[in-house]
């Protein structure tokens, strides 16, 4: 579904990264792991649009999409859970939901079915919620867009280990539903309960692809780039 080839991005004069190739098929779910710094965001950032590779390919069924304005590669089929979650604060949870949402496929009530505290929360304003709640706001968001490929950004930064549980379960139940994930973590345990394959990236770079369980006993990557031992 969608193949990333060898892209080089800047910011200004700053040579971000460097040749990062990846992919990711249909019904997969893929994590992009690294320490801060290492170049994931900025990655996520170049396959929608935001900051254009300057060289290199991103397709999107087998057509390039890069230098598209971001707008026309949200309905070509990407949807973004961004980093930080990005919800409108004034806006009640409904208006939040409805903002970006296409037909068909997931509706209000089906993403209500999977986070039902946001229906409880329904009419209240997005800003008052949780840190959790916030990020199953911004998940439900980029569902109703209705995106067959869902990329999303750190998604359990800065919550509680409760809920970053309850995260880790939603993202199995669209997995099972045969979305297709780009999960961006630096959560190893969360990254590896959910992706069938993994990419380590160091410096703007890949430096591992594997899967989960190849990763997992891989002690040297695991030291050298993700401090986890």
């Amino acid at each position: 579904m969608l193949d990333v080839e060898a892209i080089h991005t800047y910011y200004g004069d700053s040579h971000v990264l460097h040749g990062v190739s990846l992919r990711v098929g249909a019904g997969e779910a893929v994590a992009l792991l690294g320490r801060n710094g290492a170049g994931k965001t900025t990655a996520i950032r170049s396959i929608v649009g935001f900051t254009p590779p300057r060289a290199g390919r991103v397709l999107l069924d087998g057509r390039p999409i890069q230098g598209w304005p971001a707008h026309r590669i949200a309905r070509s089929g990407l949807a973004l859970v961004p980093q930080g979650r990005r919800i409108f604060s004034p806006l009640s949870v409904r208006e939040n939901l409805l903002l970006g949402a296409r037909a068909p496929g997931f509706t209000l009530e089906r993403v209500f079915a999977l986070f039902p505290r946001l229906r409880e929360r329904e009419q209240q304003p997005g800003g008052t919620l949780s840190g959790g709640e916030q990020q199953m706001l911004a998940i439900g968001r980029a569902l109703l867009t209705n995106g067959r490929l869902i990329l999303l950004d750190e998604p359990s930064e800065g919550l509680s280990p409760l809920i970053v549980r309850e995260i880790g379960r939603i993202l199995l139940a669209l997995k099972a539903e045969r979305l297709s994930l780009l999960l961006v973590e630096q959560n190893y345990h969360l990254a590896l309960r959910v992706a069938d394959r993994v990419y380590v990236m160091n410096k703007g770079q890949i430096v591992y692809e594997g899967t989960p369980a190849a990763l997992e006993a891989d002690e040297e990557v695991k030291r050298r780039y993700l401090g986890v031992s």
